[in-house]
């Protein structure tokens, strides 16, 4: 089970933290790792992006398109969204990490240790999908800032000025025109994440005491959980993840409603063409945030 877990049921560690002070510990390391990791692959994002809104032009996969990039707009291009990278899953990282934990003692406190425990995959599940849902209230402002610099490189200068343009011309809705499609691609990504990391873990301690075995050892255990997760959650949201690029590069038509506009680029895309940049993606779910908050102590 998580920390947050052993800090309330375990006698034998009574000076682990627990309470505001807890939650608050694994808000800041969610905070950090997410801003951080997310920040780092800024470049890898702008090219993801590229290829989901222009694939006509960016179709030559992952390094093709870092090439194209920096061929056509120089190499600075690539930081383009850097600033509300940073600060969206800084954000998002807080209420989802901090919020994975707090949903999962309440859910503790209401079923009991023994059928929380029986029904652990239920509580994960939950658990996450709260967490991520108000994170993604957070996030989804500065997720559209970032996604206008990207698609269009001249719209604004960054995360300030960016920011200003669209609440300015568009007013504050023009920032949730895409909360759909970004609860459509984190509640999902973040449910199949923290469940599937969750059971990987458990499977493997299932075979070998995780009290006898040495800090390599455990790190390599979450390492390879974080990694097969972050795969299983891209897979499970990249269509989502598509459309939600989509619905930010530009304002909607006038009277055109986000339902209207989030069935029409379905029928554009298709199947196949919601799948479009999932080798970035994927590349991209491999990073530190899923495992390395559990040693941020």
């Amino acid at each position: 089970m998580s920390k947050a877990v052993e800090a309330v049921v375990s006698s034998k560690k009574p000076e682990q933290l627990s309470g505001l002070q807890l939650y608050s510990r694994f808000a800041f390391a969610g905070a950090v790792c997410c801003g951080v990791t997310h920040g780092v692959l800024t470049p890898v994002d702008v090219v993801k992006t590229r290829i989901q809104l222009d694939p006509a032009t960016y179709n030559r996969g992952l390094v093709g398109g870092f090439k194209q990039v920096i061929q056509n707009e120089g190499a600075g291009a690539l930081l383009t969204g850097f600033g509300p990278t940073c600060a969206g899953y800084f954000l998002q990282g807080a209420f989802k990490f901090g919020g994975y934990e707090l949903f999962k003692q309440q859910s503790i406190n209401i079923l009991g240790y023994e059928t929380a425990s029986q029904n652990r995959t239920a509580v994960y599940l939950a658990s996450s999908a709260l967490a991520e849902f108000f994170a993604d209230i957070a996030l989804c402002p500065l997720e559209a800032t970032r996604i206008r610099l990207v698609s269009q490189p001249d719209f604004a200068s960054g995360l300030l000025s960016g920011f200003g343009k669209i609440m300015k011309n568009e007013g504050i809705g023009a920032f949730y025109s895409g909360f759909g499609p970004i609860l459509f691609k984190q509640v999902p990504y973040t449910m199949a994440k923290f469940v599937v990391y969750e059971k990987v873990a458990e499977t493997v301690y299932s075979h070998w005491d995780k009290k006898s075995m040495s800090d390599g050892a455990q790190t390599t255990v979450n390492l390879g959980s974080g990694l097969i997760a972050g795969f299983a959650a891209a897979l499970v949201s990249q269509p989502a993840d598509t459309m939600l690029s989509k619905i930010n590069k530009t304002k909607g038509l006038p009277g055109e409603g986000t339902t209207t506009r989030l069935i029409k680029i379905a029928k554009e895309l298709g199947f196949r063409g919601s799948y479009t940049g999932i080798g970035a993606r994927l590349y991209l779910s491999w990073n530190l945030d899923c495992w390395s908050i559990r040693y941020l102590w």
